[in-house]
């Protein structure tokens, strides 16, 4: 709770101290704001990702649940065959 009152706070002063500035925005920073926000999401679906499997795995373990078990398993078959010609 007191992490947001100061985040809270932080933000208050931000607009109450904040100035009118007039500035060029280049076209192309929409392309960057783009590309950054793209970014996050793609971040933030790997963390979401990772956090999800672990979970899951612990979840999987307490509950005694082997997800492997039904699978069939072939083996390597690994095959030698000689030629008469040498090659």
């Amino acid at each position: 709770m007191k992490l947001f009152n100061r985040i809270l706070q932080i933000i208050c002063l931000t607009v109450i101290l904040s100035t009118a500035v007039s500035a060029y925005l280049d076209p192309s920073v929409m392309t960057y704001t783009i590309q950054v926000v793209a970014g996050v999401v793609v971040a933030v679906g790997a963390v979401a990702g990772i956090y999800w499997r672990k979970a899951k795995k612990k979840v999987q373990d307490k509950l005694g649940i082997d997800e492997n078990a039904k699978k069939e398993v072939e083996e390597d078959v690994v095959a030698f065959t000689e030629t008469s010609d040498g090659k």
